[in-house]
């Protein structure tokens, strides 16, 4: 599932957010849950999510992540979490473990997966 630049990666956003890590992880478990034939790869600076082709990816911030969605405007938002106004693109920001489970995020990451992948 992981190779050495995601580890790397891993490694340094521990070293300088030691709780930016921790939401990391926890989306990180969230969308291998779902998605449990999912790959990820170090890209954008960040974890970019694949089975085969790429559903989702995983961004940090200074104050939060990022689950960004490439084709995120054709997500049913049913709990308005998703954001950004783009053509294509949505997010869901993360700011606490509380909010992976508050803001659906297991669910939005089945049915991006589903989209891509269909």
């Amino acid at each position: 599932m992981s190779d050495a630049r995601v580890e790397q990666l891993l490694n340094d956003i521990n070293l300088v957010n030691p709780e930016r890590h921790e939401l990391v992880m926890a989306a990180r478990r969230v969308i291998y849950k779902g998605v449990k034939q999912a790959t990820e790869r170090v890209m954008y600076g960040g974890f970019m999510f694949a089975a085969p082709n790429d559903f989702c990816g995983v961004f940090v911030y200074a104050e939060h992540i990022s689950i960004e969605f490439g084709r995120g405007c054709d997500l049913q938002d049913e709990w308005q979490v998703l954001e950004g106004k783009g053509k294509l693109r949505r997010h869901i920001k993360i700011h606490s473990l509380d909010e992976i489970k508050s803001k659906h995020l297991a669910d939005y990451v089945r049915q991006a997966f589903a989209n891509a992948n269909g």
